[in-house]
């Protein structure tokens, strides 16, 4: 359950703890002809990076090509947190990194292991995102919602809240 006290007043530790719990999100570069593609992040909250590791033959990898604006958004598994966050994307291995993310999943792609020529790390410098965080309650939910619908006006169902990472560094 996301915490909405929390999402108001410290949205940017909401986002890590968030990013700890999901997997995956979706990785776009702007002005990319393909849509957001699926993928895994590594999480570093404190350098506010997000690490990705892919094949140098992926669609993403030649947008990105040695430097771009990303976008990676990312649905709870609650699905009552959402974020989009964006910041500069760029090749580079970092192999204490490496260490820190290689596991059996992220080997399962690479037949040669770490060694592999296609391996490719991409290394997203947060520097702003958008959190809605909302109630899972489907009571307060419904409240808001017939309340809306009788009284007119919205339903008060969670917060929209923006980081700057650079601020809030």
């Amino acid at each position: 359950m996301t915490d909405l006290k929390k999402a108001e007043r410290n949205p940017q530790a909401l986002f890590w703890e968030e990013l700890d719990d999901v997997t995956a999100g979706m990785l776009g570069v702007e002005g990319m002809k393909a849509n957001l593609q699926p993928m895994s992040h590594h999480a570093e909250p404190a350098r506010g990076k997000l690490w990705f590791v892919t094949r140098k033959d992926a669609e993403l990898v030649a947008e990105v090509g040695q430097g771009a604006t990303a976008r990676y958004v990312v649905v709870g598994d609650d699905h009552d947190f959402h974020a989009c966050a964006s910041g500069p994307i760029r090749q580079n291995r970092d192999e204490k990194v490496l260490d820190d993310l290689w596991n059996p999943v992220v080997a399962s792609w690479f037949e040669q292991g770490r060694d592999d020529p296609q391996l490719v790390m991409l290394e997203m410098d947060l520097r702003e995102a958008d959190v809605w965080a909302s109630t899972d309650s489907a009571t307060l939910f419904g409240w808001e919602i017939a309340k809306a619908n009788l009284k007119g006006g919205e339903p008060d169902v969670g917060v929209r809240t923006r980081i700057d990472f650079a601020v809030a560094a």
